[in-house]
């Protein structure tokens, strides 16, 4: 495609506007649109700010009013082609008169792809692929979900230098630092789903949400979610009313993500126990590992992941780290590290 410094500039800015901080986590993508006139200066900007508002070029095209008429409309997700909550992008910008459309990463969804064809048609200049790979980044657990219809997994958990995520007797609290544990919450925030084990449930009687530095809770609370056939005290912490609870009556993990995915969730928090976690790693739906080590050993208690079938040195799991990060310690803790990796299994080729 070719495309002006003004336009590369004004995808820059659509960028900016599509990461604004305080847009809740939801269904759909985050998306910034720019209007530039013929001389390269800004009419207009937008941004989406979450489902059932306006998306992001209506809001542009509501700003500009009459002066969108022979603008370019600088979009970093292919205008949609569907009626939702709001009526299709691409119709907008045709009734509001814009000349030429630019835009960076193609709609992935089938449900709503399609405008650019739409705009082609109706004789609008269209271009597209402009720093398509930072749009798609901004918006990469939101297309592995369309593109896969599963969410996507990242599972957390934390361990000693030998691999134990709880001492001999079941206590837990604490094998990671309080730095640990403030940087989970922060990785939880950016999830539509903490999903755990009813024995989990049942040991640990975790809140799971979403706190802050303070340990109070935040306004927004993901889902959290039950997952295994038994029966649940009703007085355990996670069915209080800080948040919204789905027990998900079934063992299978493909089945799990399916009722996530058909109720509109697209990251998946995984911090079930062992059992869990080789569930979801020996059906091949793990995509992303992050694990926090203390520096302590235990001896005996429990692993953080259960049997997986594997005999030989050969067969082993060999994640591919992306991250190292030291956390300092708090208030003389010791530091703990996290390590943020792939599994082997589906680097490259999730399913």
């Amino acid at each position: 495609m070719t495309s002006t410094a003004a336009e590369e500039r004004a995808m820059q800015r659509a960028l900016e506007l599509a990461a604004t901080p305080g847009v809740p986590l939801g269904p759909n993508p985050r998306v910034g649109c720019v209007l530039l006139a013929d001389d390269g200066t800004t009419i207009a900007e937008g941004y989406h700010r979450g489902a059932g508002s306006a998306h992001a070029e209506a809001d542009a095209l509501a700003r500009a009013g009459d002066r969108a008429r022979g603008a370019t409309a600088i979009v970093t997700l292919e205008p949609c082609n569907h009626t939702g909550r709001t009526g299709p992008c691409a119709r907008a910008l045709l009734e509001a008169g814009v000349r030429r459309v630019v835009f960076a990463q193609a709609d992935p969804n089938p449900v709503a792809r399609g405008g650019a064809d739409t705009l082609r048609a109706a004789g609008v200049e269209v271009a597209h692929g402009l720093l398509a790979d930072r749009a798609r980044e901004l918006n990469a657990v939101w297309s592995f979900a369309v593109e896969h219809q599963r969410p996507f997994v990242t599972w957390k958990f934390a361990t000693t230098l030998d691999g134990r995520s709880a001492a001999a007797d079941g206590t837990s609290r604490w094998v990671s630092s309080l730095a640990a544990r403030r940087d989970t919450h922060r990785l939880r925030a950016l999830c539509d789903v903490m999903l755990v084990g009813t024995a989990t449930v049942e040991i640990d009687d975790p809140e799971l949400t979403v706190r802050d530095e303070h340990d109070q809770p935040l306004p927004h609370q993901p889902l959290r979610v039950v997952m295994g056939e038994r029966d649940l005290d009703p007085t355990r912490r996670i069915f209080n009313d800080r948040a919204e609870t789905l027990h998900l009556r079934t063992r299978e993990p493909r089945t799990a993500l399916a009722e996530l995915f058909a109720r509109d969730r697209q990251h998946v928090f995984l911090e079930g126990g062992p059992t869990l976690a080789a569930a979801f790693l020996t059906a091949g739906l793990v995509d992303e590992i992050v694990t926090y080590v203390a520096p302590m050993l235990l001896g005996a208690g429990t692993s953080a992941v259960a049997d997986l079938g594997l005999t030989a040195i050969a067969d082993a799991v060999r994640p591919t780290v992306t991250d190292v990060t030291v956390l300092p310690g708090i208030d003389g803790e010791a530091p703990n590290v996290r390590f943020t990796m792939t599994p082997a299994a589906t680097a490259g080729k999730r399913t």
